[in-house]
């Protein structure tokens, strides 16, 4: 399953989203209105519940200067991740998608699908607010 947001204009530098996003205590003010639990589990890792979901850890898993950022899950169990492509349009703006990636059989994809796409478009739209 592959879902990804629109692009979305940021007005910083993709310098600054970059290292705005590389520092994982940041995807909590990303987070949507309903999350019942952010922990912050190492420089690279975070832990977050949103309610009526179960707790998900995520890793940094691959960086690429000013460009990308890889977040995947920690767990073995339900594998996917989580990518940020940044894009400098000028010297004070850049657009980002979001794109999530993971193998689920289809009732599980069925059943996710709804929850991950608003939760993506989610932080996508809180980072045109926060960032």
């Amino acid at each position: 399953m592959k879902l990804e947001t629109p692009n979305k204009s940021i007005n910083k530098s993709s310098k600054e989203l970059y290292e705005f996003l590389e520092d994982v205590k940041n995807f909590e003010k990303l987070m949507p209105e309903n999350i019942s639990k952010f922990e912050i589990l190492g420089e690279d890792k975070f832990l977050f519940a949103l309610k009526g979901m179960p707790e998900i850890v995520l890793k940094m898993k691959e960086k690429t200067p000013y460009s990308k950022l890889v977040l995947g899950s920690a767990s073995d169990k339900v594998p996917f991740t989580l990518t940020a492509n940044i894009n400098e349009v000028s010297e004070s703006t850049s657009e980002v998608n979001l794109v999530f990636e993971g193998e689920f059989n289809a009732m599980m994809g069925m059943m996710i699908k709804g929850p991950i796409t608003n939760f993506i478009n989610t932080l996508s739209d809180n980072m045109t607010k926060t960032v």
